[in-house]
């Protein structure tokens, strides 16, 4: 009768402790959704601004629709870093206007809908990191002897962007209110995980 107990007692633990790690997935799995369409949305609001002069970021006046340049502003304004001579060389050049709208629109659809996150971490992460370079944190004085606008010299926004966009990617956070579960049974994504 003792062991009979003893053994119940121990099953009565393990369906707990099994029942309490489903509940930490569930929360876990919810909270990496979150973060998954917040900074998508952040990618798809910096594309709309910019394309339609929303007056956050970006003047109407200054919009993509009405002739502006989405990367002219913030590129010719790179003041500090070893890269400041590139930055003003690519800002307002055609193929950096759309290399950079076409990687807001993307970036933010397939973040949101949680697929081709592999894709979109990396494309993402690359953007996040020419823009935290074209801020050039780790300068404490810009060129014109005002203290730089960063709070922290290595970690900015831009790098905690990238660092969520990989950790969506990685633990597959496209299953939970989004559509990679559908995603990942398409024979081409199945044939070329990559394209997660």
């Amino acid at each position: 009768m003792t062991a009979f107990s003893h053994s119940g007692a121990a099953t009565g633990t393990t369906a707990r402790a099994t029942a309490t790690t489903a509940v930490r997935a569930d929360a876990g799995a919810i909270a990496l959704a979150a973060l998954r369409i917040t900074t998508g949305f952040v990618f798809l609001w910096a594309f709309f601004d910019k394309l339609f002069g929303l007056d956050y970021a970006t003047k109407s006046a200054n919009a993509w629709i009405n002739g502006g340049s989405p990367t002219k502003g913030f590129l010719s304004r790179v003041a500090v870093g070893p890269f400041e001579s590139t930055f003003h060389a690519w800002a307002g050049a055609w193929w950096a206007d759309w290399l950079f709208m076409l990687g807001l629109f993307a970036i933010g659809v397939a973040v949101i809908a949680g697929i081709g996150l592999r894709v979109a971490a990396i494309a993402g992460t690359l953007m996040m990191l020419l823009m935290w370079a074209a801020e050039w944190p780790l300068a404490q004085f810009t060129s014109a002897g005002e203290p730089s606008m960063s709070t922290n010299p290595i970690i900015d926004y831009h790098i905690i962007y990238a660092v969520a966009l990989i950790a969506v990617a990685l633990t597959g956070a496209g299953a939970t209110w989004g559509l990679g579960r559908q995603w990942a049974t398409l024979p081409v994504v199945r044939d070329h995980t990559w394209l997660r």
